[in-house]
């Protein structure tokens, strides 16, 4: 089958690729690209770490990744021998001048077999001191051009802080055309991240409402039920400022809170969800306890069992002051939304592993219905679920069915499962594609970094001057530290709980 964005001829290098990254996700997207057809006739994988395997290791050590992780699940033997006959392993060090040049043959010696020059992508799933590295090598080695052959992609976290950013931006762009360079956050390829652009602009219905005049207030919530797991020694550097806010609520941030594009350009896109961080109101430094509220988990119950707290995890430090918690409210400054609050909140070790927008509408102006009438009355509100169930819901009021006038909430659902029957592909799959076909749309730019690093600024030097002292302060299993609803409270709102699948209660509002 042909398809009309198809990518052309490839070569894939994962620098990392002894890694759990490219165990969990980057083949396991990649075999699913093959088996959709999406990947061109001609393509390989180079494989590039320390690790010792051969070939063969290497690509079984693939298929049980594969096994595992896939969505389709388990591979077939004949399909998985034709996948697997395009994967090489190279063992070499990062930093080893000669692997460059080997890798430099190899591409050589592919484009010659093919009798057409590949696309060349190269895929940095290393921890981030290692990137100026290998940056510095494909350089020196001559592997960067010609700049629309040659693509880097590159796994956040860029930099850790607005300095360290800029720094990284300036030696990447020294090396590369920012054309060149695609900043990956996984959380863009889901396809519910995706279609909060199709909702808004593709429906007449919405647009028109989505403004300060009819809208209360925004909420943003991405949840996790797992604590840090095996990540205690990156975790420790970075905390859920850095490491969910900074690049992904903000990325959802923009997608929800941006002016409508000119066209659907890479370029157009990029530069309207730049408007958005560019309006963000900054926070003054002697008010972020007024804007941003931090938490630690401590021990508790997940689903009856228990869990440890963060101070207990492997790699983090007994008397550990990150955050596994951040809320933050934002006000941005234009026509559109101006003193509408968005209101972020990420956390782990919370009851349920769920990602929700929540639009809450303005009440009606004038209240015609006798209190009798309105004892269940709400505000309107859309949802557009993330994950894991991914969907949309409208709720509004009803009539109640009876002889008297009772109003009451009603639901309306829209669910990708029921309404498509298929199962959406994973967000690699979709992002990989993208850089395959040298699509940047999903992907952050160096100005979008550094403004995004620019709005948490005040935030971070605020919480690196002043200890906490409480913490932790929420326990495992619960939706986080009490200042988190008093930050809501104080505006005279509360937290909508995100709706849970498989658990009825969630479905609520208001706290635990």
């Amino acid at each position: 089958m042909k398809l009309s964005n198809r990518p052309h001829t490839i070569v894939f290098t994962i620098f990392g690729a002894g890694g759990d990254l490219t165990r969990r996700k980057l083949i396991p997207a990649l075999y699913n690209l093959y088996l959709d057809e999406w990947l061109p006739d001609r393509f390989a994988i180079l494989g590039i770490d320390m690790r010792e395997m051969s070939d063969d290791d290497f690509r079984s050590r693939l298929r049980g990744g594969v096994d595992e992780f896939s969505r389709r699940g388990r591979t077939e033997d004949d399909k998985w021998a034709e996948f697997a006959a395009r994967l090489v392993y190279l063992r070499a060090g990062f930093d080893q001048t000669e692997a460059y040049v080997d890798l430099g043959r190899r591409l050589a010696a592919l484009d010659q077999q093919w009798g057409q020059p590949a696309a060349h992508i190269y895929y940095l799933a290393i921890p981030p001191m290692a990137i100026e590295t290998v940056c510095d090598q494909l350089r020196q080695a001559g592997l960067t051009v010609p700049p629309d052959r040659a693509r880097i992609v590159v796994e956040k976290p860029f930099g850790t802080d607005l300095d360290s950013a800029r720094r990284l931006i300036a030696r990447m762009n020294g090396l590369f055309d920012e054309s060149q360079i695609y900043r990956i956050d996984h959380f863009l390829g889901k396809e519910t991240v995706q279609n909060i652009l199709a909702l808004r602009f593709a429906n007449s219905l919405f647009e028109p409402l989505w403004n300060r005049r009819y809208i209360d207030h925004v909420q943003i919530t991405v949840a996790e039920r797992i604590g840090v797991g095996h990540r205690g020694g990156y975790y420790e550097g970075a905390g859920a400022l850095r490491d969910m806010v900074q690049n992904h609520l903000h990325q959802v941030l923009c997608l929800v809170a941006m002016e409508a594009p000119v066209s659907f350009n890479a370029d157009e896109i990029r530069n309207k969800k730049v408007d958005v961080l560019r309006a963000i109101r900054p926070i003054p430094p002697d008010q972020v306890s007024r804007f941003a509220v931090r938490g630690q988990y401590g021990p508790g119950w997940l689903r009856c069992e228990r869990a440890a707290g963060y101070r207990e995890e492997p790699g983090v430090a007994p008397d550990s002051d990150t955050e596994t918690f951040a809320a933050v409210k934002y006000y941005i400054d234009n026509w559109r939304w101006h003193d509408v609050p968005f209101y972020l909140r990420t956390g782990k070790r919370l009851p349920a592993q769920v990602s929700e927008v929540i639009i809450r509408f303005h009440p009606v102006p004038h209240q015609s219905f006798p209190p009798s009438a309105a004892g269940a009355w709400s505000p309107n509100r859309l949802v557009i679920r993330i994950q894991p169930d991914e969907g949309i819901e409208l709720r509004f009021q009803a009539k109640h069915p009876g002889p008297v006038m009772n109003l009451s909430a009603a639901e309306m659902r829209f669910s990708y499962k029921e309404t498509f029957h298929a199962t959406p592909p994973e967000a690699y799959e979709t992002l990989l594609l993208d850089v395959m076909i040298a699509d940047a749309t999903q992907f952050m730019r160096a100005d979008q970094v550094e403004i995004a690093w620019r709005v948490i600024m005040p935030i971070l030097e605020a919480w690196s001057t002043v200890a906490p002292g409480n913490f932790p302060n929420y326990a495992a299993g619960t939706w986080g530290p009490e200042e988190a609803a008093t930050l809501i409270a104080r505006d005279g709102r509360n937290w909508v709980l995100p709706t849970v699948p498989d658990d009825p209660a969630g479905e609520g509002e208001g706290g635990e």
